[in-house]
């Protein structure tokens, strides 16, 4: 494992941030993941320990109460937190996605009334964009907002919200046509869209007037975190609470958003795939057939390789597109490849290493088999894999654009 996914040019400060989550992950979260995974019970004591360590705060800027971390150094905390829990990461990440956007496009106002406390974990965010017959196609987005004097009154159904029921912030896209005529918003649905910043209470049922947070959604895997729906109704927010101040740009805000969760979802499958590995190659010297161990089968030599160098592969393009953001340059075609890669190789990893445990991979007794259902998610988080080749395409045709 130690041979595995190193990435080079970390600072000291980077590397001491990492040694501490890594040391947290194989003493607090991976002896306990299983058994909460299979309660579906939400991992409290884990999230009060990352609490401590500072990591809801990670990247929000030091004026804030935040460490002021760089992408990258996120991106491979969440690599190792996903390598023991994949769940637990992604309690981080939509709270990592509302302070980001707040940090990018927030008000003054709203920075400095959100942004410390979600540094301290005392404001948990979660984001809200797909509906239920929405899909891929954001711009079919029915939820709506209308103007009543120095308020919004939203109306409609929110699905896919991680952290629903926990969150005390959410961000939710809805239509506003406000400054646009009919014609207009339905030829450019994209600018009629705005990113509301609602505030509410932790739990289930009428969390505050006009909104309701339904129980949690039953799921085949990444269980223990919380996944729900949101139904507003006559749900009144005050206008001060558009994110940015300006109706009209929650489309491009969700995009930036979710550019650098695609960035985590990468790193969410490099930490599965390593943990898969990991217990691949010691399942293998373990377990003996025909005299010796099946590690000494070249068969499963084949395996362990295969899945070594995805993981490497995995792990460098996630590293390449967070470096990217970094760096304040467009990174939508790195963060799409890796996105797409990291989550395939994922799956691919954690089957191979399924079918090295041979029938104890079955057994809810072995790790393994937690993972198997967990990686499934990957492939359709923050895009599918179809949605990502198109980005990648897109992106591709502007970069090689045939003068001829």
């Amino acid at each position: 494992m130690a041979r595995l996914a190193q990435t080079a040019g970390l600072t000291d400060v980077q590397q001491e941030i990492l040694s501490t989550v890594r040391d947290f992950v194989d003493k607090e979260i991976i002896p306990v993941a299983t058994e909460l995974e299979h309660r579906d019970e939400y991992p409290q004591q884990i999230v009060d320990g990352l609490k401590e360590l500072g990591l809801f705060g990670l990247m929000i800027p030091e004026e804030y109460g935040g460490l002021g971390e760089s992408l990258l150094t996120y991106a491979l905390c969440v690599e190792e937190i996903a390598r023991g829990w994949m769940s637990v990461s992604g309690i981080i990440n939509t709270h990592f996605i509302v302070a980001y956007m707040l940090k990018q496009h927030g008000t003054q106002e709203q920075k400095e009334h959100f942004l410390p406390r979600m540094a301290a974990g005392d404001v948990r965010g979660a984001f809200s964009m797909s509906e239920p017959g929405l899909g891929s196609d954001v711009s079919a987005i029915t939820s709506k907002a209308v103007k009543d004097g120095d308020e919004y009154v939203l109306n409609g159904q929110k699905m896919w919200l991680t952290n629903g029921g926990t969150s005390s912030l959410v961000a939710v896209l809805v239509r506003s046509d406000e400054g646009h005529s009919p014609d207009e918003a339905a030829a450019k649905p994209h600018k009629s869209m705005t990113t509301f910043l609602v505030e509410k209470e932790p739990g289930f049922g009428e969390v505050r007037p006009g909104l309701t947070i339904p129980g949690k959604i039953d799921k085949m895997g990444y269980k223990g975190v919380d996944t729900t729906e949101l139904i507003m109704d006559d749900l009144r927010v005050p206008a001060d609470r558009v994110l940015g101040g300006v109706t009209g740009r929650g489309f491009y805000q969700m995009m930036d958003g979710v550019e650098v969760g695609r960035v985590n979802v990468a790193a969410r499958g490099c930490g599965v795939a390593q943990r898969a590995f990991e217990l691949g190659v010691r399942y293998a010297q373990q377990r003996h057939t025909f005299g010796k161990p099946i590690a000494q089968h070249q068969a499963v030599q084949f395996k362990l390789a295969e899945m070594a160098t995805k993981v490497e592969a995995a792990h460098a393009m996630m590293v390449n597109a967070a470096r990217k953001k970094d760096s304040g340059e467009r990174n939508d075609l790195e963060a799409g490849m890796a996105k797409y890669l990291a989550s395939e190789y994922c799956k691919e990893v954690v089957e191979d290493s399924f079918r090295i445990h041979g029938g104890y991979g079955f057994s809810k007794e072995y790790e393994i088999e937690r993972l198997y259902r967990e990686a499934p998610m990957l492939l359709i988080g923050e895009g599918t894999a179809e949605i990502q080749k198109m980005i990648i395409g897109r992106r591709l045709l502007e970069e090689y654009r045939f003068q001829g």
